[in-house]
């Protein structure tokens, strides 16, 4: 498959640069306030257990709003849906900034992941239905800047910020963008009416809902910890059992929440798959290197964070590359450029150069943005139009638990690891231990891709041995 040259109509230009502005805020936000912690434990007059749930509450919120966004888009109108999310977004931050107390800003964070869950899910639904699936391979490459750089940039801002003026600034800085983006969604997003959504299905809103936010905070707290504790214990253990009975109800139930029927599609599931444990593999890495630069190496915060702008210039170096050839094989050589460049960190020192640590982070970010990117698109593109507000929660939730399982696990490696080896050298034995599990985690995650890979080159043969009509079936 080569790149489209069907240029995007102005209706879609219009719907990436307006979704990318809620995209960016809301990602950032899941990781700008985590170098904030300490500040806020001093100024709140709090305990950093408590201050903790300023980052869970948001991460909950989001995790809890994800699931109903398919309905309200078909009953509401996505555009409609996408302007009161980014407004709850911008007043949750308002309120954050203005917060008094420890239990007004968890509250108002609150707030602030509805807001921010609905908007992802949303945006892409108002791109997708404007954009041909021959194109959506060059606007999941710009739509996934946002999802990029917010995990690379997010703590160095953040640290800027704290230091700078104070923790307020990182919530009053969301408010101008959040207006200007409220402002261009009235005025350029289309004005679609909402339509004929059914009833909501409240039982399968309260098991997807209970499930997510079990496994979302289960893994959390695991991380946080580096270790289980009864709540960690009881969240994992209430999480997945919901999940289970969601997944018995939307089978039986004729208008479920979600429509779980898409995995019936071989290429869809396989694009799922790999999508959940691309997350795993990605966002599970990139935590550590920060961690190796404050801890090994005695970096600030705000250095730490601008030392990992190089995966980032390499996710957005490869963006151009994404839709070069099949979704399947493309996310495959992703995956194998993201094993390879995980190597050298396996033998990391108290002393690697710096110049060497970034040139490998480029190759790392060039993996990343070859993985994760075609396989979403591959997603989308095994679908009719019409599944796509059903599609959309489902991979969103894969993606964001596949990144938090990888998260917990690599932290609770990393920490038996530092608590085993106090000095420098110890310490960078136990990170280049940590990154051998990286690896693992990325070998097999390598393995859905090439299971895409085959799927779509199967569905391809399917397509030309048919006629034109039956095309469309060819990749069920």
């Amino acid at each position: 498959m080569t790149v489209s040259a069907e240029p995007f109509s102005p209706v879609l230009r219009r719907s990436v640069g307006v979704v990318m502005i809620g995209a960016s805020l809301s990602f950032l936000d899941a990781t700008v306030v985590n170098v904030a912690v300490h500040t806020l434990s001093v100024d709140l007059r709090a305990g950093l257990g408590t201050v903790q749930w300023v980052v869970t509450a948001y991460l909950l919120a989001l995790a809890a709003v994800i699931p109903v966004t398919g309905w309200a888009a078909r009953r509401f109108g996505a555009a409609r849906l996408y302007v009161a999310a980014l407004a709850v977004f911008t007043v949750g931050s308002v309120l954050c900034a203005c917060s008094q107390s420890v239990g007004m800003l968890i509250a108002s964070r609150a707030v602030q992941g509805v807001g921010g869950g609905a908007i992802m899910p949303v945006g892409t639904m108002i791109w997708t239905a404007h954009s041909s699936k021959a194109q959506m391979g060059r606007v999941m490459g710009l739509i996934a800047v946002p999802i990029i750089l917010a995990p690379t940039l997010g703590p160095a801002l953040g640290g800027l910020l704290v230091q700078g003026i104070d923790w307020r600034a990182i919530f009053w800085l969301n408010v101008p963008f959040g207006i200007v983006g409220i402002v261009l969604a009235l005025r350029l997003l289309p004005r679609e009416g909402g339509g004929d959504a059914g009833r909501l299905d409240v039982t399968g809103l309260l098991l997807a809902s209970a499930g997510i936010v079990g496994v979302t905070y289960g893994l959390a707290e695991l991380g946080t910890t580096a270790g289980l504790d009864t709540a960690a214990v009881l969240a994992l253990l209430v999480g997945p059992a919901a999940l289970a009975g969601f997944v018995v109800h939307a089978l039986r139930t004729e208008q479920p929440l979600l429509d779980l029927r898409l995995y019936s599609g071989r290429t869809f599931t396989a694009a799922s798959v790999a999508t959940f444990a691309l997350g795993a593999a990605n966002y599970g890495g990139m935590i550590l290197m920060p961690l190796y630069f404050q801890t090994v190496r005695g970096e600030g915060v705000i250095v730490a964070g601008l030392l990992l702008a190089p995966t980032g210039l390499g996710a957005l170096l490869a963006a151009p590359l994404t839709d070069r050839h099949g979704s399947g094989v493309t996310a495959f050589t992703g995956a194998a450029v993201l094993a390879a460049s995980t190597i050298p960190f396996v033998f990391l020192t108290a002393a690697t150069p710096y110049t060497l640590l970034c040139l490998v982070m480029v190759v790392r970010g060039v993996g990343f943005g070859l993985s994760i990117i075609p396989a979403m698109t591959a997603a989308y593109r095994a679908l009719p139009p019409d599944k796509i507000p059903d599609a959309t929660p489902q991979l969103n939730v894969l993606q964001r638990v596949g990144g938090a399982i990888g998260t917990a696990v690599l932290t609770v490696i990393l920490s038996d690891q530092l608590r085993h080896h106090p000095t420098p050298a110890g310490q960078a034995g136990g990170f280049g231990t940590t990154f051998l599990w990286v690896l693992a985690i990325t070998i097999a995650a390598a393995v859905p891709t090439l299971v895409l890979a085959h799927t779509e080159r199967q569905a391809r043969r399917r397509a030309d041995a048919s006629e034109p009509g039956e095309a469309a079936d060819a990749g069920h």
